[in-house]
């Protein structure tokens, strides 16, 4: 038998351990801030176990940033880098800010399809039916996705630095990797509400791929836009991933950034604004 403890019996444990009058079991009743923290710690703990003992649920952090590294850098960065003026080396410079870009949006995507998956298997009946935030249940949930958000970065980094990538500018690279966290995390309100509302992990999983494919595509993230047709400058000049892409190449390896950077947390603000009253609306409302 294993020696862990279960996920639900530490959070069982935090909030046995919590004052009597910190928490109530009315859901309209304020909880304070102090034992929202205490419940978002304890909810934290509680998915790092279930990490822990299902690895293979780390499989896409890990390994997204390996494989697509490797695929676009020896597949395409020959024929891009040579019609930049380059090579194989120019194109490493130019798409590794790129897909340090995109390891936000395809983390952000698994938020949804976990939490659907809790609903569906009764977990957030548990988590609903105790003395806890609702706020802290999401809160958590985002918490240890960005920590896997952050092992993919570092991942890519490693990856990218085998196969050519100069880091010249490391408080660039660092504030790449920052203004990467922050668009990740207002994507996953996003995904939230998708894995609220959506009956089935596959449909999150489903919507996310018809959202991402055309946003990660039709922008700066693999290839210059010059050469691409008016109307599709036209869309990747309002694609949030085109300005981070762009942001992020400006820090880590020089060029423009305040543009780009303005864009990006523009819309990281507005979608954090906008969604995460809904995520939180329709996860109090859900039946």
């Amino acid at each position: 038998m294993s020696s862990h403890p279960s996920p639900t019996a530490t959070l069982n444990e935090a909030l046995r351990a919590a004052p009597a009058n910190t928490v109530t079991t009315s859901a309209d009743t304020r909880i304070p801030l102090r034992s929202h923290l205490r419940h978002t710690g304890a909810l934290i703990r509680r998915n790092l176990l279930w990490i822990r003992q299902d690895p293979e649920s780390m499989f896409d952090a890990v390994l997204f940033p390996v494989i697509f590294t490797l695929l676009f850098v020896y597949v395409f960065g020959g024929s891009i880098g040579q019609s930049m003026g380059g090579g194989q080396d120019a194109y490493v410079q130019y798409v590794i800010p790129g897909l340090l870009a995109m390891m936000g949006m395809n983390m952000a995507q698994g938020v949804g399809t976990g939490f659907n998956t809790d609903f569906n298997s009764g977990v957030m009946d548990r988590f609903r039916s105790l003395p806890i935030g609702r706020g802290s249940v999401l809160f958590a949930k985002i918490a240890v996705e960005l920590m896997r958000m952050l092992m993919a970065c570092v991942i890519l980094m490693v990856v990218a630095v085998l196969v050519g990538f100069d880091i010249t500018h490391w408080a660039g690279l660092f504030a790449a990797v920052g203004l990467a966290v922050v668009f990740g995390s207002a994507l996953m309100w996003v995904f939230l509400t998708l894995g609220v509302m959506m009956k089935s992990a596959q449909s999150v999983q489903a919507m996310g791929f018809l959202v991402l494919m055309p946003l990660q595509f039709g922008s700066s993230i693999f290839a210059p836009t010059a050469s691409m047709p008016g109307w599709l400058q036209n869309f990747t000049d309002y694609n949030p991933l085109s300005s981070l892409a762009d942001a992020a190449r400006g820090l880590m390896v020089g060029g423009p950034v305040a543009h780009g950077l303005t864009v990006t947390l523009a819309w990281s603000v507005g979608l954090t604004a906008v969604m995460a009253p809904v995520a939180i609306h329709k996860f109090r409302t859900k039946s």
